[in-house]
């Protein structure tokens, strides 16, 4: 067991409709809860950085935000959740400079989360090419971390930023650079993060039972070989993300939290799924009233019974209770080797004034029972993986010196940068993901809002054939996790009747056919309307799990999968 730590998540939400001054007093009144935070004995805040995600989230400057915190706290920690570090949306350079400057106005207390993006309102909006934003988030992070340590930073050159040497100053107070994080949202990116040595930052809202086994992953890659740092210090600790509001009457904290819980998950599905949007019209917050229940965020779900919380109870409750009952989910995160809780209380419309009561009595009755040995427990597991983190650090690349001779020569690098890589044409890759996201998008519009009679009986024997023939075409392996074998899917129908079809994975490709397997690795069954409502981000698996309309046997890890690996949208 390791001792726990306690953060704050903001995403500076304002759902619709808007009043003149509302955007000033979200602000102010979220630099209010964090000098709450700080003072009762939070660890951390976290603040996202967000472009054009309009309700869900109004934070496009976090170092700003960040800043104005550092001089109206003492203590706690501020963090980047996250940086997005692609060059079109922020010049490694620039990140460099702002995440120094941040340390030295706060005296060392930077967290340095980062991250790609993945929503089609930001990767479009700054023309980044989804198939290009992991590779350039590894060239970034190589490039920042170098200018923390290389003095002078000895140049760059590759297919994402071109750049001369230059002293990148101002160098941060922690050395040799503030602890790095990522932005995880299932189970390849938690390894993902241990491979590169740095935090995992997880917003996937999964059980404490579940949790166990990402944790377990992430510190075993963390000690092996594959762990090759981004970085040049090590960072080993896992964070998940929950909603929380605390009161002692279970049935307050409901009342005052639930409908922003369940605003955060629906606007995140929003953004991060197939829902067309159009930019100053949509409405996040009129969606959500109207279709909450059917994408798995039913209030009704959601009662005050004295039992132990669970995240998801066929609608997603995170941390919102009794000061016992939150304290109980945090020691069962605790006891499974969560190293920090990061709670989101500013979300959709939660009031200030609930927030602050509910940061007073955590400190009061909750972060009390998690202090004490922690520091002593947190030395041992700095002691424990001390051997494996020095054998890590010895695997990356060392800092560079100046290149022998070099000058700085304006015209020369001028040209130089302009002589850069020329925009590509796209890649097969490009056409068959722009291909998928059409599909997509033409399957959400047949599916949305329509009954179930009209979906089947636009979804025939024939109509069936095409589509798993083209979900087989649509496989994408970098979301597999290296599974190969059967997966059926047992699609029923009004009158009774079923039709089972097989997806076999090989590893590189999939292949669909007609009748059940003989041994599938997994098997799906659900009506035909709500497993196309699934796959387009229309209806939300586990709520149809709970009503018992969703059905899934065989190794259940895989499921929370499928979507991506036949090119939906991902189910976080």
């Amino acid at each position: 067991m390791v001792g726990i730590r306690f953060s704050l998540f903001y995403e500076h939400q304002l759902p619709r409709p808007w009043d003149d001054g509302q955007e000033l007093r979200l602000y102010q009144d979220a630099l209010e809860q964090i000098e709450i935070a700080d003072r009762v004995g939070f660890d951390a805040i976290w603040e996202v950085e967000h472009h054009f995600l309009e309700e869900y989230s109004h934070s496009s400057a976090p170092e700003v935000f960040l800043a104005a915190a550092s001089q109206r706290t003492k203590r706690i920690r501020l963090g980047h959740g996250i940086v997005q570090l692609p060059p079109g949306v922020n010049h490694p350079a620039r990140i460099a400079e702002r995440i120094a400057t941040l340390d030295l106005v706060s005296n060392g207390r930077v967290e340095f989360g980062t991250g790609e993006s993945s929503s089609s309102a930001e990767l479009g909006g700054f023309g980044i090419r989804r198939a290009e934003k992991r590779a350039q988030w590894q060239d970034a992070i190589d490039a920042v971390t170098r200018m923390f340590v290389e003095e002078p930073f000895a140049g760059w050159n590759s297919p994402h930023l071109r750049m001369p040497p230059r002293n990148v100053i101002p160098k941060p107070v922690q050395k040799p650079h503030p602890p790095l994080w990522v932005a995880c949202s299932r189970r390849e990116t938690i390894q993902f993060a241990a491979r590169n040595g740095i935090g995992a930052l997880s917003f996937s809202f999964v059980e404490p039972e579940d949790a166990a086994k990402w944790v377990d992953e992430y510190y075993r890659i963390i000690e092996s070989d594959e762990c090759v740092p981004a970085g040049f210090a090590v960072n080993p600790n896992v964070c998940v993300v929950l909603p929380m509001m605390l009161h002692e009457d279970e049935a307050t904290a409901i009342d005052r939290g639930i409908d922003g819980a369940h605003f955060f998950g629906f606007a995140l599905a929003h953004y991060y799924g197939t829902t067309p949007h159009d930019p100053g019209r949509t409405n996040v917050w009129e969606a959500f009233e109207e279709r909450r229940a059917a994408q798995g965020f039913d209030r009704d779900q959601i009662i005050a019974n004295s039992q132990a919380l669970r995240v998801n109870v066929g609608s997603l409750r995170g941390a919102i209770g009794t000061p016992d009952q939150v304290a109980d989910l945090i020691r069962r995160y605790e006891n499974v080797g969560v190293d920090q809780i990061g709670f989101v209380l500013q979300a959709g419309t939660n009031r200030h004034e609930h927030i602050c009561e509910a940061l007073e009595l955590f400190g009061k009755s909750v972060l009390p029972r998690f202090t004490e040995g922690r520091e002593e427990r947190e030395a041992e597991k700095a002691a424990r993986l001390a051997p494996a983190v020095e054998r890590a650090l010895e695997r990356r690349e060392p800092a560079r010196s100046l290149p022998v001779g070099y000058r700085m020569d304006e015209d020369a690098e001028v040209a130089r940068a302009h002589r850069g890589p020329r925009l590509r044409r796209p890649t097969l890759a490009d056409v068959r993901h722009e291909a998928r996201r059409r599909v997509q998008k033409g399957l959400f519009r047949i599916v949305h809002n329509a009954s179930d009679e009209a979906i089947e009986r636009r979804f025939g024997p024939r109509a069936q054939r095409a589509f798993f023939g083209g979900m087989a075409r649509a496989y994408d392996p970098s979301m597999a996790g290296g599974f190969k074998g059967d997966i059926d899917f047992r699609l029923t129908t009004a009158d009774g009747s079923a039709t089972t079809w097989t997806m076999t994975i090989t590893g590189e490709r999939a292949y669909a056919g007609p009748g059940p397997s003989r041994a599938p690795a997994l098997t799906l069954t659900a009506s035909t309307p709500d497993f196309l409502r699934i796959l387009v981000g229309d209806a939300n698996p586990a709520s149809l799990m709970m009503d018992g309309r969703l059905k899934i046997r065989g190794e259940f890890e895989l499921a929370p999968r499928l979507s991506e690996m036949f090119g939906g949208p991902s189910p976080y």
